[in-house]
């Protein structure tokens, strides 16, 4: 059993408020100067940039997780994560049909830069990613299980966007395998107000937009790599996240 630290929830700049100095390379490069292992980049309603990212850190030999933080037509933040860049891709084909096509303001949101994995500007996204899909909470849930992915509730500790906050309650159904925290210390605090979290598999990670919000060598998962693989690790924590 070997321990990897872990960030399971970043932003690139094609998250509107991602910062543009968030592209793959230097997100890669913000995981390996902070002892990371694992990252997943996690971008609001897209994929685009997954790609680039997955050679980013192979350069850097960190273990890449493909994802999305998909936002619900309740507006609740859901992270998505896929056991292979393929499977995060045709995700992503399907969720551009439950997209409510926004123009982009630059002027107020922030540019959405789709990156090769060089960080040169293969163009734009023009529709705003950041505005609610037309998915709901069950229909979001349902999906991303029926593309072999894992879904769970982003930053349930937030006021912003997060299950709690926008329903008043962790609901009973959908059921979730576990939750995220964006900050530890609050952990006991919703366990001891909604009981249903108490014992449930959680992760904590940074949410971050900015290269300095990525996560710190703190949080990490304890897996069996032998024989060793990255292939093998990433199945290992997608076992763990699923409570199995």
């Amino acid at each position: 059993m070997n321990r990897y630290y872990y960030d399971l929830h970043v932003h690139s700049c094609l998250s509107p408020c991602g910062d543009n100095d968030n592209t793959p390379n230097n997100l890669a490069g913000m995981a390996a100067i902070k002892g990371l292992q694992v990252l997943a980049l996690t971008d609001h309603n897209t994929c685009g940039n997954c790609p680039a990212f997955y050679a980013a850190c192979k350069k850097q030999g960190i273990i890449p997780i493909a994802g999305m933080e998909l936002t619900t037509a309740e507006d609740i933040h859901m992270v998505c994560l896929f056991p292979t860049l393929e499977e995060a891709m045709a995700f992503h084909e399907a969720v551009q049909e439950h997209r409510i096509k926004v123009p982009n303001r630059p002027d107020i949101f922030g540019e959405q830069w789709i990156l090769d994995e060089n960080d040169e500007p293969l163009g734009t996204e023009g529709y705003l990613l950041i505005n609610a899909t037309d998915l709901s909470l069950e229909e979001a849930v349902e999906l991303v299980r029926q593309m072999n992915g894992l879904v769970y509730p982003a930053h349930i500790d937030r006021e912003s966007n997060g299950i709690v906050a926008t329903l008043g309650f962790f609901p009973d159904s959908p059921t979730f395998s576990c939750v995220e925290y964006k900050e530890k210390e609050q952990q006991p605090v919703l366990e001891q107000q909604f009981p249903i979290l108490k014992g449930k598999p959680h992760v904590v990670s940074s949410d971050a937009h900015y290269l300095w919000d990525v996560s710190e060598a703190e949080n990490y998962f304890e897996v069996e790599d032998e024989p060793y693989s990255g292939d093998k690790v990433r199945r290992e924590i997608f076992r763990l996240l699923a409570g199995e």
